[in-house]
């Protein structure tokens, strides 16, 4: 039998220091974004090689040391994994500021890359475990705040400290305080039990590496959920990589306005946006289990009509903020931003519902293995290849058309998605008969 989780207020405090750490996670990951034009500017590198510092260097890294992190938190805990892994990629963010070269830079941003590695698998797999199934999504959407505040703090305090100190600052005090974090984990935090059934046994906990993929590739939907995940990363990194240069170049806003307009606006929708998900995916999910996965359907698909106006409107300006003008199209790209992380919460509440406890991080690290490899690697670097092709004919409005041409790549996982759905349905509520929750006791 399974027992539920006893939820107190450390379970809430453990949740609000991981979801901080996963904050810092994103604005170091983030804050090179807002960083892309004076890093240029500097080391005289096209957007190819930026789409390569910001993406397929940083991808490939994360995901060759993904899976294997994610396998040892599964095996001796997951809170010293996170401990070790926030320390690692926060003080490689603040080496990033000091680097005299590009080569140096592309060193150091690999480092912050092997350290994220270690974070995010086994933060969701810690908050997983740390709360019953009813509640799993509502408190995954707190944790997966992460890329939405990150983005307020890494694009807008990381423009402003662009702006008036340089981008190496910019790196080194967006950096320092991770360090501190990783310490308040581990000396405040409690790692939850494991959930599993009291019959596995211990040679299953400690099942052999490839018999485990096998096992996660083997379950119907949860290859449907990792390549939904993976293809809407694409237009999800590319979007939040090349955004602030986009409303420089085509809207003619400074560092400061492009980073304050896309991290705080954008940021702060996206925040809202991602907790409304978590309630509305445990609230359908009551009476159908099929909602699980039809709310990151009906969001990502939402958010298409919302992206294509937001690259495709002509320059204009809606309003001032003070003296900041804010352009007409960045009013859809809050739709886009309310719509377009709706895909995270519940994939990842979905995993947790179909994969047992000991194999948890390892399945969440494959699926961010997808959306790193796959989103990360290609999607930064796609628009940096289309925006200098299409320079040679369209000149400086490339970047808009390349990053238009990402948007139809949401309709991909919205298929995915939609093959997933029944197959879902049907293996959850097989388990939830075959063995149902007993409660925890005091």
């Amino acid at each position: 039998m399974i027992s539920e989780p006893k939820v107190t207020w450390r379970t809430h405090y453990a949740l609000g220091v991981l979801a901080i750490i996963y904050i810092f996670n994103y604005i170091d990951r983030l804050v090179v974004s807002i960083l892309i034009e004076p890093i240029k500017l500097e080391f005289g590198v096209s957007d190819t090689m930026i789409g390569l510092l910001s993406g397929v260097a940083f991808a490939l890294f994360y995901t060759v040391f993904g899976l294997p992190v994610g396998r040892l938190s599964d095996r001796i805990g997951r809170k010293p994994v996170i401990v070790i892994a926030c320390i690692a990629w926060s003080g490689m963010t603040m080496l990033c500021g000091v680097a005299t070269s590009f080569a140096m830079l592309l060193l150091f941003r690999i480092g912050v890359a092997v350290g994220e590695a270690g974070g995010s698998a086994p933060s969701v797999a810690m908050v997983s475990q740390l709360y019953p199934a009813r509640l799993r999504s509502r408190a995954l959407s707190v944790f997966l705040m992460g890329p939405a505040i990150g983005a307020v703090v890494g694009l807008g305090f990381g423009g402003w400290v662009a702006e008036l100190y340089g981008w190496r600052w910019a790196f080194i005090i967006i950096g320092a305080p991770g360090v501190l974090l990783g310490g308040i984990l581990a000396l405040t935090v409690k790692e939850p039990k494991a959930l599993d059934d009291v019959e596995d046994s211990e040679s299953e906990t400690h099942e052999p590496f490839f018999k485990t993929i096998l096992i996660l590739l083997n379950t119907p939907s949860y290859g449907l959920i990792v390549a939904a995940g993976s293809i809407a990363a694409i237009a999800g990194y590319a979007i939040g990589t090349w955004n602030p240069s986009f409303l420089i170049r085509s809207h003619d806003l400074s560092l400061q306005e492009a980073g304050f307009l896309m991290g705080v606006g954008g940021g702060l929708v996206s925040a809202v946006g991602t907790l409304c998900c978590g309630a509305m995916t445990d609230r359908m999910t009551a009476s159908n289990s099929g909602w699980q996965l039809g709310t990151a359907l009906l969001g990502t698909a939402l958010s298409i009509p919302f992206g294509l106006l937001f690259f495709l409107w002509p320059d204009g300006t809606a309003f001032f903020l003070g003296n900041m003008p804010v352009p007409t199209a960045f009013l859809f790209y809050l739709g886009f931003a309310f719509f377009g992380i709706w895909w995270a919460v519940p994939c990842f509440g979905a995993m947790s519902c179909l994969i047992p406890a000991k194999r948890l991080a390892q399945a969440t690290a494959l699926f961010f293995m997808g959306t790193t490899l796959i989103g990360v690697g290609l999607g930064p670097l796609i628009v940096g290849v289309l925006s200098d092709y299409f320079r040679v004919t369209i000149g400086d409005e490339a970047l808009r058309y390349a990053l238009s041409s990402c948007i139809a790549l949401l309709l991909l996982p919205c298929l995915c998605l939609a093959i997933a759905i029944p197959r879902y349905r049907r293996e959850v509520d097989d388990k939830a008969t075959e063995a149902p929750f007993k409660p925890a006791t005091a």
